[in-house]
């Protein structure tokens, strides 16, 4: 179940970080959004919580529901197996021949023109396949993602980062600071990647949105990595 509910009393992030400790210590709370900005806390809950406890849990912090709760869709991650990333090989196996395909017949073929235009296929397809449910997208991008967690308005903004930079590697258009953007997002995005496979972290990963129910694996380092050393890759030889 999840719900929507007030919380006054918070001052600082101290605060925030306090409540939402005391919330997961419920045994009935599974999950807890707190923000300070907005004094609200979203609680998704294996029962249907009673306010009291929750007011005698916080202590000296005020809690009210305001807004229904409504029951939430829980997703179990398939186990890691080649299967498990079968649609994720095929749509990269996809791109990989269309783009070596694109120089067909290969008298002259260039390896920087293939990887712009890998570069371009692959940005352009993940972000199609994260704007096909941008909300559900942010959601899994924010347990792992150090901006994202932070500020959620990212993970609403990300997949169009990604389908501008698809477009910009496919027409070249100002090559030196598509490498650069790139560089610096999928560098901030490998580091929760490797935060969370670190900590062992069960989690979905966002890479193809809210489509497929992908675990977090070594795959999508290795995934954000090859991309990441291509773009650098591209911007060393450009100078």
């Amino acid at each position: 179940m999840k719900g929507t509910y007030k919380i006054t009393g918070m001052t600082c992030m101290g605060c925030v970080k306090n409540v939402k400790a005391k919330l997961l210590a419920h045994p009935g709370i599974s999950e807890a959004e707190v923000k300070l900005e907005y004094p609200q806390a979203e609680i998704v809950s294996d029962i249907d919580l009673d306010i009291e406890i929750l007011k005698a849990q916080l202590g000296k912090y005020d809690i009210e529901k305001i807004q229904k709760t409504t029951p939430v869709t829980v997703y179990s991650l398939q186990e890691k197996s080649i299967n498990t990333y079968k649609p994720l090989i095929i749509i990269i196996l996809f791109i990989l021949g269309v783009t070596i395909l694109a120089q067909y017949p290969f008298a002259d073929f260039s390896f920087m023109l293939w990887m712009r235009h890998f570069m371009a296929g692959f940005f352009i397809v993940f972000a199609f396949f994260k704007i096909l449910n941008v909300s559900g997208f942010a959601d899994s991008y924010a347990m792992y993602d150090i901006v994202a967690e932070k500020w959620k308005g990212w993970g609403y903004l990300y997949p169009f980062v990604e389908l501008t930079l698809g477009v910009f590697y496919l027409i070249n258009f100002m090559p030196v600071v598509t490498n650069l953007i790139t560089i610096a997002v999928l560098g901030i995005s490998t580091i929760g990647v490797v935060r969370s496979n670190l900590r062992k972290e069960e989690i979905k990963c966002a890479c193809l949105g809210d489509v497929f129910n992908l675990p977090m694996s070594t795959v999508t380092i290795i995934e954000d990595v090859a991309m990441l050393v291509m773009a650098m890759f591209m911007l060393v030889y450009l100078n």
